[in-house]
């Protein structure tokens, strides 16, 4: 610990005088932005904010020959869209001293804002050009210094995507933190922590010298869960970058680490044996815990996280790999903050009330109940996940029709079990079926009987983004219905809605990529941009995966909706992106990014074009390009409605066809 402090503090020392280094040299630091408002009005912003002890001097003049004045010079390329005088918005000061000659200056000591209107047109875009001259006094010295600035001003359109899209991510982070506080508060009722709760509590309240020290000791009890699950989230996303959980979660290989991790996970909860981190760690930390004071209350909380690991590692695991997939780089951080949260909130709740302690169930038998129940849980999980290996890799050994089946047998067995027909060997005697178990069971068997039509290739829509993609079932009568269609539409021929002579048919990966409902798809750029001019058709890319769940449920929701259906096999060209195929690229193919990552496989390639391209890595993502790929819309379009999903269709389908009459 004394090493870690002296290095913390020397990099506080070092940042510190960079800081201050920083500030000596330039007294004034500026940032520069352009603003469009509601009504289309276009603004260039340059905020200057100004060291303590220095004079940033005015940049409008009042006579024309004021010596005293910072000015603004705009290049000549953009004197056009410059539009009124420039506005200075600050708490304006006045100097008339020896240092002046006896001329009165005007001066700022904190902060100023100019505002520059700028003739751009809403539906236009432009970038602002220029550099500021400023004149500052910094005690009796005059020092002076030049910045240039570079300012993409958005059309109106853009600037409203871009705050949907904002808002879009914001809804994500919501969802991704209730989502975790939820899985967190469920942590809690696991046989590794509950029996744990009233201890730990009244451990706080019996100890401390008074009620106020205990709340204080409970909460930072609390707060140090919170931060054990979070900080080394952080490090993670700040050390190997903030795509480092979405690639780990999406790997085949760390897809069947997770795999064998959740059946022996599964085979411990059915009480084959304890899983549990190595004694030494729990031994360590209960030691350190044993010194008290503040430092000791975090070990406590480090030893529980320890010590239920067993119980909650699967959760978290799971909770990682679905949140790294939502495009938002903190959302694993956001993530594990909500599990911490909801995991330690139960601690600081009944240090407050302690008189609800006495309400809390007493640990017993239902316990184990809820430990086996998880087991079968974790096995169907287990199953997600060694689906997700097998799809990528291509073995067709987990086939959605033997994943159903497994499935249909887990959760038939779960239900056996709530009812008291199976039995462990460390399971009390079950006199009588309570009301809770009967109706678990109930859900558990009605769970199973829904999957049945899945057998036959029925779409499954709740959970359709939990199974393997519908290709891959050998008899599906749901696909079936769309091919005789297109038989009847087209007088038995060719059922691809590609089928002009004008295009190519797909070429590349066709033996191992497919697409539901008797859609043609490229799984190539280059082969779809070259379909599309061809046929003269909108492009529709698809950025999916094999391990992507919301993509699945698009496809069961939206995409076999008749009217959706339609419209992408008829009026655009469908180019499937997957971002994590493992099929390797040809040696002429592979390159290097402007990161300096080597990519080397079809999915890399992928995942690199929509990064760099569009700046997010979440699937599902559709973008409509023209043929010059040019986007049709800037709205990035994702996991959303029917009716959303068909009203955008349409609107870049209006807006290709008026490119294409200009």
């Amino acid at each position: 610990m004394n090493k870690f402090f002296k290095v913390f503090l020397f990099l506080v020392a070092f940042f510190t005088l960079q800081n201050i280094t920083a500030q000596v040299a330039k007294p004034v630091q500026f940032n520069f932005s352009a603003i469009r408002e509601d009504k289309g009005d276009a603004y260039l912003i340059i905020k200057a904010s100004i060291n303590s002890g220095a004079q940033l001097f005015s940049a409008i003049k009042k006579t024309p020959d004021d010596p005293f004045i910072s000015s603004i010079v705009f290049d000549t390329s953009v004197t056009k869209y410059i539009r009124d005088s420039i506005v200075e918005i600050g708490n304006l000061k006045t100097l008339n001293d020896s240092t002046t000659g006896g001329i009165e200056a005007r001066y700022f000591t904190d902060s100023v804002v100019w505002k520059q209107k700028l003739n751009v047109l809403s539906n236009d875009s432009a970038v602002i050009k220029g550099s500021v001259a400023y004149l500052a006094k910094v005690g009796d010295a005059f020092e002076n210094g030049e910045e240039s600035f570079g300012v993409q001003v958005e059309s109106l359109e853009a600037v409203k995507l871009q705050t949907i899209n904002a808002n879009k991510k914001e809804e994500t982070l919501l969802s991704v933190f209730l989502l975790c506080l939820v899985a967190g508060l469920l942590a809690v009722l696991t046989p590794c922590v509950f029996p744990l709760v009233p201890v730990t509590v009244s451990f706080f309240l019996k100890r401390s010298k008074s009620r106020l020290e205990g709340l204080r000791n409970a909460t930072w009890y609390s707060l140090s869960i919170i931060l054990i699950y979070t900080i080394p989230t952080i490090v993670l996303v700040m050390i190997f970058g903030d795509t480092i959980l979405y690639k780990i979660s999406t790997h085949p290989i760390s897809n069947l680490l997770f795999f064998v991790i959740f059946i022996i996970f599964a085979i411990s909860f059915f009480g084959a044996f304890e899983i549990s981190l190595p004694n030494s760690w729990a031994n360590k930390a209960d030691e350190k815990a044993g010194k008290g004071g503040l430092a000791g209350i975090f070990f406590m909380a480090l030893t529980l996280v320890i010590v239920s690991f067993s119980c909650t590692g699967p959760i978290v695991g799971t909770l990682l790999g679905e949140t790294s997939t939502k495009g938002v780089s903190f959302a694993p951080v956001i993530g594990m903050f909500g599990f911490g949260l909801g995991l330690a909130l139960p601690f600081s709740l009944f240090a407050f009330f302690p008189s609800m302690l006495g309400s809390l169930p007493k640990s017993g038998g239902w316990l184990n109940t809820v430990k086996v129940t998880f087991g079968f849980i974790e096995l169907a999980l287990a199953l997600k996940f060694l689906s997700n290996v097998d799809l990528s890799y291509h073995w067709r050994l987990l086939d959605r029709e033997i994943f159903l089946i497994l499935w249909i047998v887990i959760f038939a067995l779960l239900g056996f079990y709530l009812l008291g027909k199976l039995k462990f060997s460390h399971d009390s005697d079950l006199p009588y079926i309570s009301v809770p178990r009967l109706f678990l069971a109930i859900a558990s068997f009605t769970f199973a009987l829904y999957l049945f039509p899945g057998l036959w290739g029925a779409p499954l829509k709740a959970i359709g983004g939990w199974l393997p993609h519908q290709s891959t079932q050998d008899f599906n009568l749901h696909d079936l219905k769309y091919q005789i269609e297109d038989l009847k539409k087209n007088g038995g021929g060719h059922t691809s809605n590609n089928s002009s002579n004008a295009a190519m048919p797909p070429q590349k990966h066709t033996d191992i990529l497919h697409v539901p409902y008797g859609l043609t798809a490229y799984f190539d750029l280059d082969e779809g941009i070259a379909a599309a001019k061809a046929l003269n058709k909108p492009i529709m890319l698809d950025f999916t995966g094999h391990t992507c769940a919301n993509c699945r449920e698009m496809e069961a929701e939206v995409w076999a909706d008749p009217e959706v259906l339609n419209l992408l096999k008829n009026d655009f060209v469908l180019i499937s992106l997957y971002v994590d195929e493992t099929r390797d690229l040809p040696f002429a193919e592979q390159y290097t990014n402007a990161k300096g990552e080597k990519i080397t496989t079809v999915g890399g390639k992928n995942l690199d074009y929509e990064v760099t391209k569009f700046g997010l890595n979440a699937q599902p993502l559709y973008m409509f390009l023209d043929h010059n790929q040019q986007p049709l819309s800037n709205e990035q379009v994702g996991y959303v409605t029917k009716k959303k999903f068909l009203a955008h269709l349409h609107n870049v389908k209006a807006e290709f066809e008026k490119r294409r009459k200009s």
